[in-house]
């Protein structure tokens, strides 16, 4: 359970924070490279498999490979689409009879196995490498544009190829790669947060509603990820509807880093962002304004809780390559 902050904390003490988050803003430099996967990105089932495949060639790294499943499939290992994609990786049947492999070499390349689905599709990426490492430009990015439009077409183009599906997809797999990816040095803070917590606060008092997105109808009230997505949307930020979703974002600052404006998220399984039950909107010493749960309003509550999970700096490019619809299951 969170223990209440107290309203009292005022709004001379946002006020505060709202002046700190832009001058930190003006004074922190951005990350370098990544290593390694952020804490619990990867559910803990799946971890050992994008750890090991994600290393299989350099055009592709573990949160490359974690983004690239994400966004297929959601981590769904039963998924499929409308579209007769199947599986974890998302493999439709003509590409999986030519490029799946048995990762687990129990004598069988199963589609709807995550041993085989996910060294496959590390497999698949890394022939697409091969097929375009002359062509000029970045490899990561003329693999993946590969892996959209087709090999040929980026020979051809000399890179990417201007097909804005293409242009599209490789812009949403390495904003999500940074998601899933352990931040070296500190994370660079978001511009947009003062108006986010602005929009929160007016809201502190409002009674907690299961679902409530602070409609009408709904008397203005939220849940707690209803009140986090319509403060970022307050500043041309569409988050996804549910906590576990928000987590992907954006980069994942440690503790110690946090800054107002970042989404705190607390789970009952610290190994695993799919658990993750609820979300808060950090504003500085320790506190975070949240609609904690059915009874309480949104109030200000300590975030050191045994629950804590890690936090988001949201990122107008990383909310935007979250998927709004993942294969169904």
């Amino acid at each position: 359970m969170f223990l209440g902050g107290g309203i009292g904390l005022g709004l001379c003490f946002i006020a505060l924070l709202v002046v700190g988050t832009y001058s930190a803003a003006a004074g922190i430099s951005g990350a370098g490279g990544a290593v390694g996967l952020a804490k619990g990105a990867v559910p803990a089932r799946y971890q050992p498999l994008v750890e090991k495949w994600g290393n299989l060639c350099p055009a592709i790294n573990p949160a490359l490979l974690a983004a690239q499943l994400y966004q297929e499939s959601g981590w769904n290992p039963r998924a499929q689409s409308h579209a007769a994609a199947q599986g974890i990786a998302q493999f439709i049947p003509g590409t999986w009879a030519s490029h799946g492999i048995d990762g687990d070499k129990d004598g069988d390349r199963d589609v709807w196995d995550p041993a085989d689905a996910i060294p496959s599709a590390a497999s698949y990426d890394c022939e697409l490498a091969g097929y375009v490492k002359k062509v000029p430009g970045d490899s990561t990015d003329n693999m993946l544009a590969a892996y959209n439009a087709g090999a040929y077409r980026v020979i051809q183009s000399d890179g990417v190829p201007s097909i804005s599906e293409t242009q599209n997809y490789v812009k949403i797999i390495r904003s999500l790669e940074k998601s899933f990816a352990k931040p070296v040095g500190r994370v660079q803070p978001s511009q947009q947060a003062a108006g986010a917590i602005y929009f929160a606060q007016k809201k502190l008092g409002t009674p907690y509603l299961w679902g409530g997105n602070g409609t009408a109808d709904q008397g203005g009230r939220f849940d707690c990820s209803g009140l986090t997505q319509a403060a970022y949307r307050t500043v041309d930020i569409e988050l996804p509807r549910v906590a576990n979703d928000q987590y992907n974002a954006g980069p994942h600052p440690s503790r110690d880093e946090l800054l107002p404006g970042d989404l705190v998220f607390f789970s009952d399984d610290l190994n695993n962002s799919r658990a993750i039950r609820h979300v808060g909107l950090y504003v500085g010493g320790g506190y975070m304004i949240n609609a904690p749960y059915t009874g309480a309003v949104i109030r200000f509550d300590k975030i050191d809780t045994p629950d804590y999970f890690g936090a988001t700096r949201v990122t107008k490019d990383g909310a935007a390559a979250l998927p709004t619809a993942l294969p169904e299951s």
